[in-house]
């Protein structure tokens, strides 16, 4: 036996006592736990066709993944084992790792995903066709998706809301200037209501009476009743130009929506429907995401190829991460609640 062998049998010796020791092998340990306030932040380049993955640690850009086309929003499954980014001109759903941030598996034949949601009773899953004019329905088994119902709409729908029961998608077309609400159980299409210039984003109140819809084409957010059988504008609250996408605070009183056009971030209080401040957010704000303890703000500055990093108590800029091109959706499971 040469030296080199002896090497490898007594090395394999060795282990063979260890293993006998301690029962089980020192190689099969599972890695390392990752606390909470260390996973990773995701930020969607939509013009790059990838996902930034940001080190909320240091705040450093770790890795770029490669996605389908034009990838714009991201969303948790319910058991937050992925994130998906639906990749709008690529046709397909990217899942990734919410720790890890390693690419699960791809989701292709999915037409024209531009935004997408759960429903909260985990049954079904939405998107929107921003380029071909609908709204899809899928049932959700846990782990794969199947069409439902394919709904034509009118010109652009933009930003989802499903409230709280599981029971009506709310939809903006940003086009056609309206408001639509789909029954889920039937998916059919219960009303349509007309809004201000160019409707984006779409929030419900916890107690599902009310809806708050920015619009990019104005300078504010209407406030919509929806307690009855057809939509009701009660109020309209200005906040700054191009009001765009909104983000609850987490304390279930207070959201957030970017104004892109006013380079600013208003603070709406939902119970008085007010404005309660406006903070400065640099170059196109976009999507957020709000840390679990409600001091961080996370957005897409959009036209500017960074992350800005705000503090949501003194409204100021703490730092900006370089990220790819026209930087759009952005996520971390260390998120505050979505409401």
């Amino acid at each position: 036996m040469n030296v080199s062998a002896r090497f490898l049998a007594a090395w394999l010796c060795a282990v063979a006592s260890l293993l006998s020791v301690q029962g089980v092998s020192a190689l099969a340990q599972p890695a390392p736990a990752i606390p909470p306030s260390a996973y990773p932040v995701f930020v969607l380049n939509s013009l790059d066709d990838s996902v930034s993955v940001i080190n909320p640690v240091d705040w450093t850009e770790t890795r770029r993944i490669p996605t389908g086309k034009e990838p714009h929003h991201l969303y948790m499954t319910p058991d937050e084992k992925s994130v998906i980014v639906a990749n709008a001109l690529g046709d397909s759903l990217t899942f990734i790792d919410p720790r890890t941030a390693e690419v699960q598996r791809t989701v292709r034949g999915i037409l024209d995903p531009y935004q997408l949601r759960f429903s909260p009773d985990m049954k079904w899953f939405v998107t929107v066709a921003n380029r071909l004019n609908h709204i899809d329905i899928y049932r959700w088994d846990g782990k794969d998706m199947t069409l439902a119902k394919r709904i034509s709409t009118s010109k652009t729908p933009s930003h989802l809301w499903i409230d709280s029961k599981s029971t009506t998608i709310y939809a903006t077309m940003q086009d056609s200037d309206e408001l639509v609400a789909v029954d889920l159980a039937t998916q059919t299409l219960q009303w349509r209501v007309k809004t201000g210039a160019m409707p984006a984003d779409v929030f419900g109140t916890p107690d599902d009476k009310t809806l708050l819809v920015g619009l990019t084409g104005g300078d504010g957010v209407e406030v919509y009743d929806v307690s009855g059988k057809q939509a009701r504008l009660v109020k309209k609250i200005q906040t700054g130009l191009g009001a765009h996408a909104f983000r609850a605070a987490g304390d279930r009183r207070h959201v957030y929506v970017s104004n892109r056009v006013a380079n600013t971030i208003s603070k709406i209080d939902y119970q008085t429907f007010n404005a309660v401040s406006t903070f400065p957010a640099p170059s196109g704000p976009d999507c957020m995401d709000i840390s679990a303890d409600g001091k961080t703000i996370m957005v897409a500055s959009r036209w500017a190829r960074k992350l800005t990093v705000i503090d949501a108590t003194s409204g100021q800029v703490v730092r900006q991460v370089n990220v790819g091109k026209s930087p759009h959706g952005v996520w971390t499971l260390n998120h505050a609640t979505r409401q």
